[in-house]
């Protein structure tokens, strides 16, 4: 990677810009204008997010939006209503008023003098997700969108349930934003208000993990926000962006596939985070990529990238198991279409334990199956964040607790793209029960890395809105959707399916401990094979514009945990992301954030699981300094959640705000 200090163009930095509502309330943006756009009015570029412009995502930024400026576009970067320095309060993600206040951006857009009306949204996560979510609202000045980890279905495929299982995730995201929500307006942009504007987010802003769990299944909450109820909604052309390592690289299998418009994939192994600052590497030349998209649908200059294949992505090579990669060795591979015309899949039967392809008859056999809750202290985050070690380890301690199938060692390299699926047939000992499938890759020393894997609640095994409780015994038929993926497996390795009841705390156990019986006769892999071909797909290497002064005053700290207490059988991950304390010299301000997260239980109980998260962020100027400390902890029993939660809120050495919740939530089949 590259810093770029000589741009094409100069360009006008604007700290702080107050952009008006309909209600009178007003967002704060950031602002690079090309100097030249006074006289020639350029295309604008938008990012529209929470994580606080000023502070939050500042660095992040400046690697990014001046970059484009320099190249002839007006950036912007915004705070979401009740985030960061804009007023008001924000009460929950996606909601509508974000995205109507989305469109009045850029309706003011267009009425600048330096912008010529014609815009692209860009976003990773949050900003990947109202990018499409606004693109579908079809405001006419919203010309193309790159969306960077993001989902077209907010309720299959996001941080809060997967295969109708609650996520462990939806508890840290959570706790994410209550805290962030708890943080206040810098005084230095908003003036002598910020306490007031403080005070109105400590009150309302709410729980939000409350209002999560009261959906624990498909409805209309989640529907809003999910454009697949409806992907012909999108006009404009869409660069669809995301990470093997990352949570959300399903939606650009889905994207590429059911957009009616122009679109184009790329898909790396990095985890949640822009490709040209991607971790694992390769990082690649993002930013030159999305300059040639901006060009393409912004300017209406040719630049070939409308001609090129529809998904471009990197194909993994075997590696040993590891909590933390620098890099991941591999290729660039491309399809044309997506599916792809040459799509073959090779399937693989189950008999006990073992794998085999063939066309014969197969005798059906029982094997039983109850995993203990252990099964998922190694099993990462559901999606990487690069806060490693957060990707799963040898899956060998993982398949103690699951029944396992194996293949005899390949006789030839094999090489997959897209979504592997199992399909089972089982019967279970209770109404409510869940599964998770792992896809790894047995390396001849026997050491096993996970590839992909897919949740289940097999109560949601006819639909996510309205599921149905099992009955106990009877025989069921499911199809388990892996995760998409780009492997290699080499000759002489071995594929490995392995299937758990439990998978804690990725996935937040069933009500009870259940056994599973597996009837092998109708149960198989499939797998979407892909012939390997001659290609020299590459990418330049990354550049970026320079980011402002940090200087790190205490060093943090990055860790997992796996704390096994024998002498009363209790179990605990535990999980610290301490980003220390540092210092931003262009404003002056001194940072302090650190979370630390507990997943445990004891023994076989599936009613002590709990999950506790702590959360501390600080602001200082001068005399001026806040810190805000939140504490969220989830227990269940078999009947109801039970969510409790603390927040308080200091300035300098004195308590100025104190809020507790206690919530009781009904389980409903999950």
């Amino acid at each position: 990677m590259k810093t770029v200090d000589d741009l094409p163009e100069r360009v006008r930095h604007v700290e702080h810009q107050w952009i008006p509502m309909a209600d009178g309330t007003r967002l704060a943006a950031r602002l690079w204008i090309p100097d030249s756009a006074d006289k020639e009015p350029v295309p604008a570029i938008f990012e529209y997010i929470p994580y606080r412009k000023r502070d939050g995502s500042r660095l992040r930024d400046e690697t990014m939006h001046p970059y484009f400026a320099g190249h002839g576009y007006a950036c912007i970067r915004v705070d979401i209503r009740g985030s960061g320095d804009s007023e008001g309060i924000l009460t929950d993600e996606y909601l509508q008023q974000e995205l109507d206040d989305g469109a009045a951006v850029l309706a003011w857009l267009e009425e600048q003098p330096w912008c010529n009306g014609q815009v692209g949204m860009i976003g990773i996560s949050w900003g990947g997700f109202n990018g499409l979510q606004i693109a579908a609202m079809q405001p006419p000045q919203l010309k193309a969108v790159v969306s960077v980890c993001s989902t077209d279905d907010r309720y299959a495929d996001d941080v809060h349930y997967m295969g109708g299982c609650l996520l462990g995730d939806n508890l840290s995201w959570a706790s994410t934003m209550f805290s962030y929500n708890a943080s206040p307006p810098d005084p230095e942009i908003v003036g002598d208000c910020w306490r007031d504007m403080w005070f109105q987010r400590l009150e309302y802003s709410g729980l939000w993990l409350d209002t999560w769990l009261q959906h624990q299944h498909r409805d209309d909450y989640w529907r809003h926000g999910s454009i697949c109820e409806d992907f012909s909604a999108i006009k404009v052309p869409v660069m669809a962006v995301s990470g093997w390592a990352d949570g959300y690289s399903n939606a650009v299998f889905r994207l590429l596939k059911d957009l009616p418009g122009k679109r184009m994939g790329l898909i790396g192994p990095w985890s949640h985070k822009y490709p040209h600052i991607g971790v694992p590497g390769p990082a690649i030349g993002f930013l030159q990529e999305c300059l040639r998209w901006w060009d393409q649908w912004l300017k209406g200059k040719e630049t070939g990238i409308g001609a090129e294949p529809m998904l471009r992505a990197w194909m993994l090579d075997s590696m040993p198991p590891s909590t933390s990669y620098h890099q991941r060795f591999g290729r660039w591979v491309s399809e044309q279409s997506w599916p792809p015309a040459t799509a073959q899949e090779r399937i693989y039967h189950f008999t006990p334990y073992r794998l085999v392809e063939t066309t014969e008859a197969l005798a059906d056999a029982e094997l039983a199956l109850q995993s203990p809750l252990s099964n998922g202290l190694f099993a990462g985050k559901w999606c990487s964040y690069s806060n490693t070690p957060d990707l799963p380890h040898d899956q060998r301690e993982e398949d103690g607790g699951a029944l396992t199938f194996t293949t005899e060692p390949l006789k030839e390299a094999l090489e997959i793209l897209g979504a592997p699926a199992v399909d089972l047939e089982f019967s279970a000992s209770q109404p409510v029960a869940m599964v998770a499938v792992r896809l790894s890759d047995m390396r001849p020393d026997n050491k096993v890395t996970r590839v992909t894997y897919g949740l289940l609640n097999l109560t949601h095994r006819n639909s996510h809105s309205s599921p149905e409780p099992l009955n106990p015994g009877q025989r069921y038929r499911v199809r388990i959707h892996l995760n998409g993926i780009g492997q290699t497996f080499p000759d002489g390795h071995r594929i490995r399916i392995a299937i758990s009841t439990s998978y804690f705390p990725l996935a937040w156990p069933s009500p009870q401990s259940t056994q599973l019986k597996i009837h092998t006769e109708n149960c198989r892999l499939v797998l979407p094979v892909r012939t390997p071909r001659p290609e020299h797909l590459q990418f330049p290497d990354a550049e970026m514009t320079a980011s402002g002064a940090k200087r790190q005053i205490r060093e943090g700290h990055h860790d997992w945990r796996v704390i096994r207490e024998l002498d009363r059988d209790a179990s605990t991950l535990e999980v610290i992301n301490d980003n220390g304390i540092y210092y931003l010299e262009d404003v002056d301000l001194t940072i302090e954030h650190s979370v630390s997260e507990w997943y445990s239980y004891e023994a076989d109980d599936f009613d002590s699981v709990k999950g506790e998260t702590l959360s501390t962020r600080g602001y200082q100027r001068g005399d001026w300094h806040i810190r805000t400390v939140t504490r969220t902890i989830l227990t269940c029993d078999q009947e109801n959640f039970y969510l409790d939660a603390e927040l308080d809120a200091y300035e300098g050495a004195r308590r100025v705000y104190s809020r507790n919740w206690n919530r009781i939530i009904r389980r409903d089949l999950v």
